[in-house]
């Protein structure tokens, strides 16, 4: 199997990075703009996107939603509802049901 050509880009930050896919998101910015610590920083960059792209920045605002509901979010599969749930259930809360 052929590997993938690696195409170089530049970021509007001036990152240079490179990158097989399509996908515009610089892994430089990514890691700069990761949260150190809370819920959102155990979750790898597509999920916390895809969280941080409908509104779900607390736990609060997590657990109005069902599990369901979040894998309907583009970038944040099953991997990352165990991770969610365990931050809730630390707060002493769950998933909508």
């Amino acid at each position: 199997m052929a590997r993938a050509e690696k195409d170089l880009k530049v970021c509007e930050h001036g990152h240079r990075y490179s990158k097989t896919s399509d996908c515009p998101a610089c892994p430089i910015c990514e890691e700069e703009r990761k949260p150190k610590r809370g819920f959102l920083s155990k979750l790898s960059a597509p999920a916390r996107r895809a969280l941080e792209n409908n509104e779900i920045h607390s736990l609060e605002i997590l657990a109005a939603y069902t599990e369901k509901e979040l894998l309907q979010f583009h970038g944040l599969g099953p991997s990352s509802i165990p991770k969610l749930e365990e931050a809730l259930k630390e707060q002493g809360m769950s998933f909508k049901i």
